[in-house]
């Protein structure tokens, strides 16, 4: 019924009933007073309902806005981390294992280290630049890491990893996949462990090194098996100093004499300068200083000729020299995930 009638009603009714005054707070006149609230509940209850949908609708609206906004933050911010990866020459220093000794004296070949106890490490090298990641030498092999106490021990020698390489690839947002080249000092095992695992990679070989690698027979410490992926991986193969990505940041010189094959790893950093990561053109400090080598360099002429060129361009550059195998250089290095820039 609405308020028209109703009150329409009501009025008749006191005309007919004047004297019936008890009528006149019967439940018909009644009825309209009862109505009045209904319909106003009910006209009250539908902007109500409107506002709750309306409030809704925003609160749905801004929520996905919120999101979405949440969206495009990490989106920069990864925009940004990528961004930040790729705009200056960054050195990464890897622990890829450590070898320990009972005996030294292989690592001189005029024995002031014969039956002396050490260790040397076994690093490997990430270098990020805006063209790309390059892998510099792989380490022990992350296999390792399944034996805690270390692995062999055989002629008093044990090869020891702690943290894969693919753990520490993963702590900097990468995995083998983004690693677009790689290349090695040498074949030796302690520096061909891990390069299977990089398939993807142009693999950057030397022609010296690999056909002296792959002969037969097998040539001391060398392990075919842990590089045989450069069979069907992209190469680019390389008889001389080579420019990785095109601007003379990131060069590889030879360095024949411990290997037919062996080089070296020059940088140009922005911040830090050159640096020259050396393999193993000496495998520690007092090698170096007293121009000390292996009993095993493949040629010993070889390796004074190449120590004579790489510490002239040392000296020239004003670089950094890295002893790869030297704990103490290693340790000198930024602890990673700290890097040269």
């Amino acid at each position: 019924m609405s308020p028209k009638i109703a009150g329409h009603s009501f009025v008749s009714l006191l005309g007919t009933l004047a004297l019936c005054s008890t009528l006149l707070g019967a439940a018909e006149p009644a009825k309209p007073a009862a109505t009045k609230p209904a319909a106003a509940k009910a006209k009250a209850a539908a902007p109500a309902k409107a506002d709750k949908a309306d409030k809704a609708t925003k609160a749905d609206k801004a929520d996905k806005a919120d999101k979405a906004d949440t969206a495009k933050s990490e989106a920069a911010k990864s925009e940004a981390t990528k961004a930040d990866a790729v705009k200056e020459l960054r050195l990464y220093a890897l622990d890829c294992g450590h070898v320990d000794f009972k005996d030294l004296g292989i690592f001189v070949d005029t024995g002031e280290l014969d039956g002396k106890a050490g260790t040397l490490a076994t690093p490997c090298f990430l270098i990020r630049h805006p063209k790309g990641t390059l892998l510099w030498d792989t380490g022990l092999g992350d296999k390792l890491a399944e034996n805690k106490g270390g692995g062999g021990g055989e002629n008093g020698i044990s090869p020891v990893v702690t943290v894969t390489l693919a753990e520490q690839l993963k702590a900097l947002g990468l995995s083998a996949s983004d690693v677009t080249h790689m290349a090695f000092s040498h074949f030796h095992f302690d520096h061909t462990g891990n390069a299977n695992s990089f398939p993807g990679a142009i693999w950057l070989l030397n022609q010296a090194e690999l056909n002296w690698a792959t002969g037969k027979p097998t040539p001391f410490a060398v392990a075919p098996d842990t590089f045989s992926g450069y069979k069907t991986a992209k190469n680019i193969m390389m008889t001389g100093d080579h420019d990785v990505f095109g601007d003379g940041t990131v060069r590889i010189l030879k360095a024949p004499g411990h290997t037919p094959g062996h080089q070296v790893l020059a940088l140009k950093l922005a911040k830090a300068g050159a640096v020259v990561l050396s393999g193993d053109l000496y495998h520690m400090r007092d090698n170096r200083k007293f121009k000390r080598m292996p009993t095993f360099n493949s040629d010993r002429a070889d390796t004074l000729a190449s120590i004579d060129r790489i510490e002239k361009i040392t000296s020239n550059k004003k670089a950094r020299f890295v002893i790869q195998h030297d704990p103490a250089d290693f340790k000198a290095l930024p602890k990673f995930p700290a890097y040269l820039q």
